[in-house]
């Protein structure tokens, strides 16, 4: 386990040291011109170039994963392509800034009650190869407007603030995007606490971003709960943004549970008096349309559902843990065996993220007709599904818990036709489920055809209280591909849901209520996340060259392990 080696936690003084350096340099980071901006991100793209391999292999490592194994292949895409991804867009961003004064956007639109809509992905010729008939714009707020982008850099804002990140132990790419965020959206500086479960991703980062850290515009420490809280109340901090549970959230925000966090949630008191943005869990559902499908489509779905489970051993805020279904209770078992049948093929992982046997005893002890899926070795649960589910019980705990394992649940909806039948699902997701993050729906072809089924979907769009709504495409991938990520703004800081705030966001857009990704039913090239992908290790290394030049020059590779998946 070398390359999973975590440093050890830092004492009080080292924290100060470094809280205290990335306080003196705030002021002159927010003075940066945008070219030296740019020539630092040059330099951090490069740094997380040099270092992938080894990101990966720790990765692989600590979640016990074997090195070239076809599963090896998420650790390539959930950390050096989903960043370098990212980091490219935002450099793209900042050589539009300096040409124009302004980020690149598409087609302005309108949503079904006149609010405006950005089209922002793909950004550029390299999305539209690399990701084909993959579209996604923003939905805004009630009177912002497409030409509210980049605050910052309009306005210089502020003078030099210090934000604290603190990171998260799942998906790797996360905490570097975090970053960058708020170092080249924002104009802050970061003073980042490593979560226990992926220290080990520290010091790769303190090496891919050296030129960041030398400067003092950025500082990366260790330690667990004890150390977050000392650095989120230090004097040299002025905001905090935190990727983890609700639970973690309002110990910080309001006190450890009891009596005394519940007396201050009431009344709005918290003791953490600075401003706080949070990306936190979800229920995620999948709304399944009824309709007319192919068995060519129905396949496809099925992965595409199958996928968000076993990704990340179902270690993802975003994974699939709620299937709504139409059509009756037997097309709901029909669509649940499909699925069984696809998880029967990958065997049970590792749960290597703490505390996922006892939520997994939680959600699954004593209930009948749980459907339990593959062999589960030492240390790993077993892929459940827990069918059926009555949607007109207000204590189902698979409403209210996030499971964060190896957990699909199911509900069945009585609906006439899929007009109706939307309508319920939102209802349902929005008044019954946990959370605020994504939620992704697949629809059958005829909703794209006919005026008055598409009507009903964007109307659905519009009225999910989610941050991410995905189309026939896994609500993720809104993470990956650089658009605003986050809980969708009806949250509050006494009822934080999936938090608050938007992060990636390449497009440096205002104002974002959301944002809508849509492909077709069917989409080449197979996705990475789908179990089946047999060439997911040799995709994401090429992806890894791409994405960190933005060169075409690497495409070949990239298509080679395409057509091999």
């Amino acid at each position: 386990m070398a390359e999973a080696a975590a440093p050890p936690d830092m004492g009080q003084a080292d924290l100060d040291r470094s809280a205290c350096r990335v306080r003196d340099a705030a002021g002159r980071f927010a003075k940066l011109p945008i070219e030296e901006r740019g020539r630092l991100l040059d330099e951090m793209i490069a740094g997380l170039a040099g270092v992938a391999p080894a990101m990966v292999l720790a990765a692989c490592e600590a979640k016990r994963i074997p090195p070239g194994s076809r599963t090896a292949g998420e650790e390539w895409s959930l950390g050096p392509v989903i960043t370098l991804q990212n980091l490219r867009l935002l450099r793209a961003a900042l050589g539009s800034l300096r040409a124009t004064g302004s980020t690149s956007i598409g087609k302005v639109g309108e949503t079904i009650d006149g609010r405006s809509t950005v089209s922002i992905f793909p950004a550029t010729g390299l999305d539209r190869v690399l990701f084909p008939r993959i579209n996604a714009r923003a939905h805004l707020l009630a009177g912002a407007l497409p030409g509210d982008r980049a605050a910052f850099y309009r306005r210089r804002g502020h003078e030099g603030r210090v934000v604290l990140v603190l990171g998260a132990g799942n998906v790797n790419a996360i905490t570097a995007l975090d970053i960058t965020t708020r170092m080249f959206n924002e104009g802050k500086t970061c003073i980042v606490k490593m979560s226990p479960v992926n220290a080990y991703l520290g010091p790769l980062l303190e090496k891919a971003f050296a030129s960041a850290i030398a400067r003092d515009f950025l500082a990366i420490t260790y330690g667990g709960a004890e150390e977050g809280e000392y650095l989120a109340f230090h004097p040299a901090v002025d905001e905090v943004h935190l990727t983890g549970s609700d639970a973690t959230h309002d110990a910080l925000v309001f006190g450890p549970p009891g009596p005394g966090q519940e007396a201050r949630r009431a009344s709005g008191s918290p003791r953490l008096q600075k401003p706080i943005t949070s990306e936190l869990g979800n229920i995620s559902p999948v709304i399944v349309v009824p309709g007319r499908y192919s068995d060519r489509q129905l396949r496809w779905q099925v992965e595409n559902i199958a996928g968000g489970v076993t990704n990340n051993a179902s270690f993802n805020c975003n994974a699939h843990k709620m299937l709504i279904t139409g059509g009756g209770a037997a097309e709901g078992k029909r669509l649940l065996t499909a699925i069984e049948e696809t998880l029967a093929k990958v065997p049970p992982r590792f749960a290597y993220y703490p505390g996922a046997e006892a939520r997994y005893r939680a959600l699954t002890q004593g209930r009948s007709g749980l459907v339990r899926v593959g062999q589960a070795r030492p240390g790993a649960l077993p892929w459940t599904l827990i069918p059926q589910l009555d949607p007109r019980d207000e204590r189902e705990a698979a409403f209210r818990t996030e499971p964060f394992c190896s957990v699909l649940s199911q509900v069945t909806l009585d609906a006439t036709g899929p007009v109706e039948f939307l309508a319920r699902a939102v209802e349902l997701v929005n008044r019954r489920l946990w959370g605020t993050l994504v939620a992704t729906i697949v629809i059958p072809p005829s909703m794209r055809d006919d005026a008055g089924l598409r009507r009903a979907l964007d109307r659905a769009i519009s009225d999910l209280r989610y941050g991410t709504v995905g189309v026939n495409i896994w609500g993720a991938y809104g993470f990956a591909l650089g658009p605003p990520w986050g809980g969708h703004p009806s949250s509050s800081l006494q009822d934080i849901q999936s938090g608050l705030g938007f992060v990636h966001n390449t497009s440096m857009l205002d104002g974002v209520e959301k944002t809508v990704i849509e492909q077709p039913v069917v989409n080449w090239p197979k996705p990475v996340h789908f179990p089946s992908h047999r060439s997911a290790v040799a995709l994401g290394k090429a992806l890894t060259g791409v994405e960190a030049t933005g060169s075409w020059a690497g495409l070949p590779g990239v298509l080679s392990a395409a057509i091999r998946a």
